[in-house]
């Protein structure tokens, strides 16, 4: 059960909920904050990238150098300790919420199936056959919203086929996909949201503890045997533990792709140049994709908990404070990146070599021990997934009046992105 110290309770204000669409155009008020504070901190005279937010109960940084201060920390100043609240009522506990040893050793059991020869011989057949699949299905159709025919069912059913699971539920997974997004941007508290998540948790487990206990017996060459194998110094994944990865995987491996492939297309369109600069040379995909994690990253805040006293720019944050993280503002300050407010897959203050390891150049993956595991499989999808809907669609152009809308808060995205092609077949 959610307490009054879950995510719903912590993340609203009853007179002032924050609105789960999020605001129409936020970046202006980003650049906002980062060179001013809302609210003066400890009385502190002047201005400052950092505030009190009331309604979500925390403190907010702004700037490139602090959020990758908050994300790089080797002195354990900033936490997840608030993953405890935040995600473990849908999740179960997850290696998002260890430290030291105990997370040291929990990644190295996961990460070698997302990197290397795993990744390429074992799952990109898996992706390159569920992107078939998808487009399939609307190749000879002539218009189609990518998001809700390829970006949202994309990653999910590439997830659930990497762990070898029924094909037959990929709409079962889509939709705990669905309800645990939901729940964790349940802003405004919805008591029914957040009952569906917890439903959900308690259905995810029921369907994967009797599937985990099969594997073991019979394993075979999925990623869910893998991790059932898995084994560092002695040490191997409860079934619990399994099954809370692969919880956490489908939801934020499925979240992160599903957005960064909408934004790449609106991206592109809305930059006609370098549309055909992609669909010529396919190796700029990489530099695409990289830029949209700059420039509309699909995570636009991550959360940390401080474990002592720190000072950032403008103020001091006390211990067992929560901190949000802005990376939506980090990747546009202008400090850091030039003309930040512009879509360019060829700036040279962004390397797309290093864009998918935790010596990128953009924060929307996070960075230091807690960099996202799946980052190399969000990388193949991606190249995979764009690929070949360039294939399938050379002409591709936003439809006939249509406008590109994003919504949300602590993921943002597209609502929708119609295209118009000549149709195939």
């Amino acid at each position: 059960m959610i307490n009054d110290v879950g995510w719903s309770a912590r993340y609203r204000s009853r007179e002032h909920p924050p609105n789960a669409d999020g605001p129409a155009r936020p970046r202006p008020a980003f650049a906002r904050v980062r060179r001013e504070s809302v609210r003066r901190l400890q009385g502190d005279a002047g201005s400052a990238p950092l505030f009190w937010h009331e309604a979500m109960q925390s403190y907010v940084i702004s700037r490139y150098e602090d959020v990758e201060r908050a994300f790089k920390d080797k002195e354990s100043v900033f936490t997840t300790d608030n993953y405890d609240w935040q995600i473990e009522p849908v999740h179960g506990k997850t290696i998002l919420q260890l430290s030291g040893r105990e997370h040291a050793v929990r990644r190295a059991l996961v990460a070698p199936a997302f990197r290397g020869k795993d990744l390429q011989e074992m799952f990109l057949p898996v992706i390159e056959r569920n992107a078939r699949e998808l487009i399939d299905t609307f190749r000879g159709r002539g218009t189609v919203d990518l998001v809700e025919a390829f970006a949202t069912r994309f990653p999910v059913n590439v997830i659930a086929d990497m762990l070898g699971l029924d094909k037959g539920d990929h709409a079962k997974f889509h939709h705990w996909y669905t309800t645990v997004i939901a729940f964790l941007g349940n802003l405004a508290g919805d008591p029914e949201v957040a009952a569906a998540g917890e439903r959900t948790r308690v259905e995810f487990a029921e369907y994967m503890i009797p599937v985990i206990q099969e594997c073991r017996k019979a394993p075979g060459t999925d990623l869910l045997s893998t991790l059932c194998a898995a084994e560092v110094d002695g040490v191997r994944m409860s079934d619990e533990d399994i099954k809370a990865f692969c919880s956490l995987l489908l939801a934020a491996g499925g979240e992160t792709t599903d957005k960064a492939i909408a934004a790449l297309f609106a991206n592109l369109l809305a930059h006609p140049e370098q549309l055909a600069a992609v669909q010529k040379d396919r190796t700029l995909i990489d530099r695409a994709f990289a830029e949209t994690l700059r420039f509309t990253p699909p995570v636009q805040m991550i959360t940390r908990q401080t474990a002592a006293d720190v000072t950032l720019s403008g103020g001091t944050i006390p211990a067992g404070a929560t901190v949000t993280c802005l990376i939506g503002s980090a990747n546009r300050d202008e400090s850091r990146y030039a003309d930040a407010d512009s879509f360019d897959i060829c700036r040279r203050d962004l390397t797309a070599t290093n864009a998918f390891s935790a010596a990128a150049d953009h924060l929307a993956f996070a960075l230091g021990r807690h960099f996202c595991v799946g980052a190399l499989l969000a990388r193949a999808e991606v190249q995979t997934g764009v690929n070949q809907l360039l294939d399938a669609m050379p002409d591709i152009r936003l439809a006939d009046g249509a406008e590109i809308v994003e919504q949300g808060v602590f993921t943002r995205g597209p609502q929708a992105v119609p295209v118009a092609f000549t149709p195939v077949g």
